[in-house]
């Protein structure tokens, strides 16, 4: 960089008079008590995503407070600015929606504002990815800090946690086995602190993923929200980001191919949430790198799931962290990780693993010859019926449905869905297969979590706790169940989904990797002769809609905008 490329002089507004321009910057600046001492130091933006909407990010004041003294403590100058807040429950139709909308905007100012490096804070699911393709593009230093999970709560003596048990509890209030004052109660004992999710759902997956990409300071993944090492850490990422202003390393050095290898076998090892694989794929296409789904999957089949957590497994985050953290997960991988990536410390990963801590005794993080499952968290799946790929968390589901031939009931919208599902008429057995169509990127709009279709009431009465659904949907890392997620290409656009009807068989067999649709060529062909294009969404002429229904990609290059 240059001089003029540095602090209050980089990107200056254009009036035709630099001189002027950097004049007129300062006369503002100091109009809010600036010194001039203070605006010749490096500067430090930090994004703030709080908002009285985002219960995950509650803690954003007192993070943003931290890295500012970080930063002034190494000798910088921070900057605090506003970008989107996106929460999964205040977000319509889907946060998955506003996520590209997001990583614009985070882009867009970390590029308009002057700053030498920036700390990007995220934590709600959509968040840190959204602010990893921002820093990919963008590409000026930059390290990740997270919110971190909330603590558990409890609920008669039994420890409960957004949202795996939140699932699990709906599912027998449903099935009618609690009612109306239970699970009232049980509301307001599932999310007791401020914090993500407590389980290995998206945000905490990503948090992990960031952490083993290299983007975020070691340890700082699994830290709880209201535990003071969040805020020593938050601290220790403005000095860092100081450090980096000046001799970088630069995301697009940081986020290599090898890096995003660790990230995947980290996906696989953690059982983390589906969503990872889309919100990676989306940031390595950033840097013009593509994820490999079958070699995702290869990885899938070498690497074991090593934590004892929800939904794979029965501990929380905190657990994780009072075990050492990612860092006691990473140590175990060891032979599958490309040991030499860099990281923002300025060191490789492998340093970083060895300085980390060792927890004797600890029981949540497996070694590999005693796994949580012997193979990876997620599988990638072939077939006519998803010739794009379509992905399955078989850590999470059940091992007697593993390979199920059944007759598919068809919902042909997320509205036909909730219209029908809990018809008492509904022709349906344990054995069907529950097919939702029109629900991915284009088709909801917005790829929703809704591929966690529910058990028709009338079998969770009977006591049936899980079935074989297939969808175009996105699912809540946070689940749990037999969930065929992202068949790719979506029905909306034509693909083979869009086919199936009532009564079709269709075949899952997981070891084989294989989704079937039994039905023959030839009367694909004639349904595919006489199949239409749904109705465009309302709305769809104009503004943000418009824009993603015209750019959003398929789920197997992220769901990101083909222009980006």
């Amino acid at each position: 960089m240059t001089k003029t490329d540095k602090g209050m002089r980089k990107g200056l507004a254009h009036y035709g008079d630099e001189a002027f321009s950097l004049y007129m910057r300062r006369a503002f600046i100091k109009a809010m008590g600036y010194s001039d001492d203070a605006l010749t130091r490096p500067i430090i933006g930090i994004t703030d995503t709080g908002s009285d909407y985002n219960a995950c990010h509650g803690g954003m004041p007192k993070l943003i407070e931290a890295v500012k003294r970080g930063v002034m403590l190494a000798g910088g100058m921070p900057m605090a600015f506003p970008t989107i807040s996106v929460h999964e429950s205040f977000s319509h139709p889907t946060s998955m929606f506003l996520r590209n909308l997001m990583a614009m905007d985070t882009e867009e100012m970390m590029r308009a504002q002057p700053m030498d490096a920036v700390v990007l804070i995220g934590g709600c699911d959509k968040t840190v990815p959204a602010q990893l393709m921002a820093a990919a593009s963008a590409d000026i230093p930059a390290a990740v800090v997270v919110t971190g999970p909330m603590m558990t709560g409890r609920y008669q003596g039994e420890r409960l946690g957004a949202c795996t048990d939140c699932r699990r509890l709906w599912g027998s209030y449903r099935a009618g086995q609690l009612d109306d004052d239970a699970i009232d109660e049980i509301t307001g004992r599932l999310a007791p602190t401020i914090g993500t999710c407590m389980v290995m759902g998206t945000a905490s997956t990503m948090a992990c993923m960031t952490e083993a990409l290299g983007m975020m300071l070691p340890g700082g993944a699994t830290i709880p929200a209201v535990n003071a090492d969040r805020l020593r850490i938050a601290e220790r990422t403005g000095r860092r980001a100081v450090e980096m202003a000046q001799s970088g390393p630069r995301p697009s050095e940081v986020m290599t191919a090898d890096a995003f290898r660790n990230a995947l076998v980290t996906l696989q090892a953690i059982g983390g949430s589906t969503n990872g694989l889309i919100h990676i794929t989306a940031v390595a296409r950033r840097l013009g790198i593509a994820i490999d789904l079958d070699e995702f999957d290869r990885i899938g089949r070498e690497v074991p799931v090593l934590i004892d957590l929800k939904p794979s497994g029965e501990h929380y985050m905190e657990n994780l962290h009072e075990s050492g953290g990612l860092n006691a997960v990473l140590r175990e991988l060891k032979p599958h990780l490309a040991l030499d990536a860099p990281t923002i410390t300025g060191r490789p990963l492998r340093e970083n693993i060895e300085a980390g801590e060792r927890v004797p005794g600890q029981n949540v993080v497996r070694s590999p010859d005693r796994p949580i499952r012997p193979s990876g968290g997620l599988a990638v799946l072939c077939g006519n019926l998803a010739p794009g790929g379509a992905i399955i968390k078989h850590s999470a589901a059940s091992p007697e449905l593993m390979s199920h031939k059944g007759r598919a009931v068809v919902f042909e919208s997320l509205e036909d869905l909730a219209r029908r599902i809990d018809d008492p008429d509904l022709d349906v057995d344990a054995d069907s297969v529950l097919v939702l169509k029109n629900a991915g990127p284009k088709g909801a709009p917005g790829m929703p979590e809704a591929g966690y279709l529910p058990i028709p009431k009338k079998l969770g009465r009977r006591g049936v706790k899980d079935m074989v659904r297939i969808s175009d949907a996105r699912m809540s890392g946070t689940a749990f169940g037999t969930i065929v997620l992202h068949v790719t290409p979506e029905a909306y656009v034509g693909g083979p989904l869009a086919l199936v009807q009532n009564g079709d068989m269709v075949s899952l067999d997981v070891v084989a990797r294989r989704l079937e649709l039994e039905v023959d060529a030839e009367e694909l062909q004639s349904r595919r002769r006489n199949w239409s294009a749904p109705s465009p969404h309302p709305g769809s002429n104009r503004g943000y809609l418009k824009l993603y229904l015209d750019s959003v990609q398929q789920a197997d290059q992220g769901c990101d905008f083909e222009f980006m």
